[in-house]
């Protein structure tokens, strides 16, 4: 389990980071009871929207208004990715509420541009830091996206697909050790890991946007290696839709602090057992980041409706 005394000590660096910023967020509308704040809580109306952006989805985090980007390296103790596609920064800004309205008026977001995984030799704990600190940081309603192989042999590469639930393959979990009582409870309820609501949402913004948006299961493994054949058939057998490295641990923990929670995954490729080629790491990012196209749009649409 992770130690709450690490995770609010780095909260509290970039808070102070932010206020140093001089960004928009130290203004009365903005985040300025987040960055001011001993313990991050704000006003249900004020809260930042968090989002994760995975493999080849950075570029969202570059069109915000009032951006300001606090790397990870000038938080003390907060693990760093090695991932060369994973930027590595807190990144706060606002999208704006409509076309053409003032963009001081748009939701304050907070976005973890890059993570780190376990297969880069990190623990749990270590995974699910920006989760920790991002709900330390007053945050209620996380967007978490990834690449991810498609498994179902109905969905294309690069297109879309809403989780509505997750199979945890890592062998790890987040929660391991003494709980943080604080944070939420011993045996957090997993029933429905992906808010019913936030779904809804973004299955009829997409629909509105003309955009299609698969549903389905989403397994996570530890890696780095990619699947055989015989895992691939394996993981659809198990009722999985699309597998990736990533999100399954961020979920447990956002749940185990009462998040709301909604997983996003770009499909860069298909995983078809019978017929399986090599997927060069190259070839995921570019699929991924074209795919990202869509799904940045999807999601400011949808923040702009939170």
């Amino acid at each position: 389990m992770q130690n709450p005394q690490e995770v609010q000590s780095v909260a509290a660096a970039l808070r102070k980071a932010l206020a140093a910023s001089a960004c928009t967020f130290s203004q009365p509308a903005g985040m300025r009871k987040i960055s001011c704040s001993a313990t991050g809580a704000v006003e249900n109306n004020a809260s930042p929207i968090g989002l994760i952006l995975g493999t080849g989805l950075s570029g969202l985090a570059d069109r915000l208004a009032e951006r300001v980007a606090i790397p990870y390296s000038d938080l003390p103790g907060f693990p760093e990715s090695s991932v060369d596609s994973h930027v590595g920064a807190f990144v706060c800004g606002r999208f704006p509420t409509s076309c053409g309205e003032d963009d001081a008026q748009g939701r304050p977001v907070l976005i973890q541009q890059g993570r780190c995984h376990l297969y880069e030799g990190r623990t749990p704990a270590e995974v699910c830091m920006g989760v920790r600190v991002m709900a330390a940081m007053g945050v209620k309603t996380l967007i978490i996206t990834n690449a991810a192989g498609a498994l179902n042999p109905t969905f294309d590469a690069g297109s879309v697909m809403c989780m509505t639930d997750f199979i945890n393959h890592t062998g790890h979990s987040p929660l391991i050790g003494c709980n943080c009582d604080p944070w939420g409870q011993r045996f957090p309820d997993m029933s429905m890991p992906f808010d019913a609501d936030l779904r809804s949402l973004a299955m009829e913004t997409a629909a509105k946007m003309g955009l299609r948006l698969e549903r389905g299961v989403y397994i996570g493994v530890r890696g780095p290696e990619m699947e055989t054949p015989a895992e691939t058939r394996m993981y659809r057998q198990w009722g999985a839709d699309a597998v990736g490295m990533s999100t399954v641990l961020e979920v447990i923990a956002a749940r185990h602090l009462g998040m709301r929670v909604l997983g996003l995954s770009c499909l860069s490729n298909k995983n078809l057992p019978d017929c399986m080629t090599p997927a060069p790491l190259e070839e995921i990012i570019l699929v991924a980041a074209q795919a990202g196209k869509n799904l940045g749009r999807l999601i400011r649409a949808m923040v702009t409706k939170l």
